[in-house]
């Protein structure tokens, strides 16, 4: 049995948690999510806890959907209460971002600037042209969108130049001239 799997979440106050057939349906201060689980796997809330349970143990692939399954559930019972958020830095000269209505527009060297159409759902915000704050309570559409956005221009590893997590270490090379 899954050892992430079997344990249960707890509900803190103020979220309610619907489950419908394989439906999760989860309400807190910050917003609504829902999830679709996988087949063979259930989830019970009873005593301001909810447990998942798992048909198939035998199954490997069946495993891994049971962790994962308690795992998106437990997160989109954080997204609702606290909420996440990912910063990103644009390092080199000249490169910035700025708000184009609701969408991000990146100008990184390219010849022309590059749009980033922001879903619904996502809270963007600009402190600096070189910092951007992506804020949802969606943890897996915010990590995507900040992968995303870092897959336009990642950090390169001569000059560092390019898009990172904030705090993230890019490991630089030296280069033609200093290999001999």
């Amino acid at each position: 049995m899954s050892r992430i799997g079997r344990r249960p979440i707890a509900i803190p106050s103020g979220v309610t948690v619907d489950i419908k057939a394989s439906t999760v349906k989860i309400k807190g201060s910050k917003g609504e999510l829902s999830l679709q689980l996988t087949e063979g796997i259930s989830a019970i809330a009873k005593d301001g806890k909810v447990a998942l349970t798992c048909a198939q143990l035998e199954d490997k692939q069946q495993k891994a959907y049971f962790g994962l399954m308690r795992a998106m559930v437990n997160n989109m019972i954080n997204g609702v209460t606290h909420g996440y958020k990912k910063e990103l830095e644009i390092v080199g000269v000249g490169f910035k971002a700025q708000m184009k209505g609701k969408d991000i527009q990146l100008n990184l060297g390219f010849s022309h600037p590059v749009d980033v159409v922001v879903p619904s759902g996502i809270k963007v915000s600009i402190p600096n042209p070189t910092r951007i704050i992506l804020e949802g309570i969606d943890k897996q559409l915010i990590g995507q969108i900040a992968a995303d956005i870092r897959a336009i221009y990642p950090p390169e590893p001569y000059k560092g130049k390019g898009i990172r997590y904030v705090g993230e270490y890019v490991r630089k090379k030296l280069g033609k001239a200093m290999a001999k």
